[in-house]
């Protein structure tokens, strides 16, 4: 409890005391809710295109990216169909009457890995429209070609 001493014109004396224990149950709640609402706004975000190179410095002009990190292989899941990017190439493998084209994709993955076999990194962008199983199903058809760091970005184009 806070405690003040005021004295008067004509020499009484006032006694007031404050009692701050729902200040502090106020302030403690807004700490715990500001804690816990602070983890939930970096959920959405990831952080892709300076983890492949790595970060850039002054000195360096040209950064030396590590092994097989100069060739970008990304599969982008729009409402159209798969577009696979390899390096600088774009092949697009539109929808096959309604269906998205998951054996044209398993086999243009196969066609990468034997051109890079030792390539196992791949980014998969997706758009937030897309129902969840389509983003599953490409996943699964990147695992079986033998690509199994897979890099997820959703929330429309990269």
């Amino acid at each position: 409890m806070a405690h003040i001493d005021s004295g008067d014109s004509r020499g009484r004396s006032k006694n007031i005391e404050l009692n701050l224990v729902p200040f502090i149950d106020l302030m403690s709640v807004l700490i715990t809710f500001l804690l816990i609402t602070a983890v939930w706004t970096q959920v959405s975000m990831m952080q892709i295109g300076s983890s492949l190179y790595g970060k850039k410095s002054a000195d360096d002009p040209k950064p030396v990216p590590p092994p097989l990190a100069e060739v970008v292989l990304k599969v982008d899941v729009k409402e159209i169909g798969y577009v696979l990017t390899v390096g600088k190439d774009i092949i697009s493998l539109p929808m096959q009457s309604g269906q998205f084209d998951d054996a044209g994709l398993v086999a243009q993955l196969q066609r990468v890995k034997q051109l890079y076999p030792e390539k196992k990194d791949v980014i998969l962008a997706m758009s937030d429209v897309l129902p969840y199983e389509v983003l599953i199903k490409a996943m699964d058809d990147l695992l079986n070609s033998g690509f199994s760091a897979i890099s997820v970005a959703t929330g429309g184009p990269i």
